[in-house]
């Protein structure tokens, strides 16, 4: 008896699956054989009507994706409208040169390609479609064969919104859209055949009350009904920088021992540099007769000092270079093998102390003055003639070993040997060259 009453439930179950195969099989099978109402699309975002310039197609024609089917003008442009799939046009409703054509108004009836035209039915035309709003919102960028269709028959529409998802999703009245719905959005009402109703129903978490997919989705119960709202207070609370964690670190003063060691440091004076003083005699006999040479013959009485400064600026030229701590290029050239040949030679800027006991270094004294004539009164022929100037004896220098001025110099300890070679080429040119000062 048992394995009979078993036998029956199983039988009773397999028929219950197998009536509820057949009528989905039925259900399908209607809704691919029914034929779509091809609405005018929105062309743009303030676009509210336009006008069929003309059909591409004609009633019977079959088409691929991407293919032309009318053109509409508005008034800002013309544009081509493609297909987004085959299909065959069963019926065209809105000729060429339709003009002010609703937008979600019915112009054409499409089929799926393969089916027989003669056997199906033309749809009713959705009425509110071409005179809400809220319609002309949901039909915008719907410029293609897919998105510009009207709902399909309740029927052939899946997952429809239940009363219970709807109080979980919000409960409430939303509040009005002021937006146009985003392309996502349309499409998925669309394609779930939502009205403005149910529109109304749903709870918008996007940015200022801005209906979302995820809004859509919750309504319907596809996904959990608080994750839109979760997500939305997530973004919320991440777009603003957290600062109540951070805590202001008070300064310490540093150790009594690292203080001492700074002041100490900033006392201790710089090391002073080491000066030596570098001195030679030289005798300017040789100087002396040179300048008495040039005043007896050119009349030219040149002071002894511009002697002196000439044989400085000759001494100066080509010192060797004084003994200094390398260069960062000095280092790097050093690395690289490059020869420091640049540093061989330099000028030098030394100009000598001179003491004598005698004091024969002064300027010897002359009297009487050399008249000067004017390069006016020679222009103009005016001119006396010169008056030879009367030359007084030149004071005798009785230059002795006793009484040679002794030239110095005070330098530091690192230019020692450059101050040394300077001073023993002015002795050289003051003593034996002494032609070259009046050069």
């Amino acid at each position: 008896m048992a394995s009979l009453a078993s036998l029956g439930r199983l039988s009773s179950r397999a028929g219950q699956v197998g009536g509820r195969r057949l009528a989905q099989s039925t259900v399908a099978r209607r809704a691919a054989l029914a034929a779509q109402n091809f609405t005018m699309p929105a062309l743009s975002p303030t676009m509210t009507e336009g006008n069929i310039a003309t059909w591409r197609v004609k009633e019977g024609d079959k088409f691929q994706a991407g293919d032309v089917l009318l053109e509409i003008e508005t008034d800002k442009a013309t544009m081509d409208v493609e297909a987004q799939e085959e299909g065959v046009v069963m019926k065209i409703l809105q000729g060429d040169g339709a003009k002010a054509v609703k937008v979600g108004a019915r112009i054409a009836v499409l089929a799926e390609e393969g089916d027989d035209v003669s056997t199906l039915e033309i749809p009713a035309e959705d009425q509110t479609g071409a005179k809400d709003s809220a319609k002309e919102q949901l039909s915008q960028g719907s410029s293609t064969y897919g998105g510009g269709s009207a709902p399909p028959p309740n029927d052939s529409v899946p997952d429809q919104p239940t009363h219970s998802a709807a109080k979980a999703n919000g409960g409430g009245k939303a509040p009005k859209q002021t937006y146009p719905l985003l392309p996502s959005v349309a499409h998925l009402v669309k394609e779930k055949g939502l009205d403005e109703a149910a529109l109304a129903e749903m709870t918008p978490t996007g940015p200022n009350g801005r209906l979302l997919k995820g809004d859509v989705l919750a309504y319907l119960g596809a996904i959990n009904q608080k994750t839109p709202v979760s997500i939305s207070e997530m973004f919320e609370r991440l777009s603003h920088l957290d600062l109540s964690n951070i805590k202001i670190v008070k300064s310490t003063p540093p150790p009594a021992k690292e203080e001492t060691k700074a002041a100490a440091a900033a006392e201790t004076p710089a090391p002073r540099v080491q000066q030596v003083q570098v001195s030679l005699p030289v005798s300017l006999e040789a100087a002396f007769r040179a300048h008495r040479k040039v005043y007896k013959n050119l009349a030219v009485n040149l002071p002894l000092a511009t002697f002196i400064e000439r044989a400085a600026d000759i001494a100066n030229e080509g010192l060797p270079a004084s003994a200094r701590k390398p260069s960062a290029d000095d280092l790097f050239n050093d690395l690289l093998g490059l020869p420091q040949a640049g540093h061989s030679a330099t000028r030098g800027r030394y100009f000598p102390m001179i003491s004598s006991p005698t004091a024969t270094v002064a300027q010897p004294a002359f009297s009487g003055s050399r008249q000067q004539t004017d390069i006016i009164d020679i222009l103009s022929g005016t001119a006396t003639k010169a008056r030879k100037p009367v030359a007084q004896p030149v004071a005798e220098f009785d230059v002795t070993d006793a009484d040679v001025p002794l030239f110095s110099l005070n330098v530091p300890k690192t230019e020692e040997k450059r101050a040394r070679v300077f001073l023993e080429r002015i002795k050289v040119v003051l003593e034996n060259e002494p032609a070259r000062l009046l050069l």
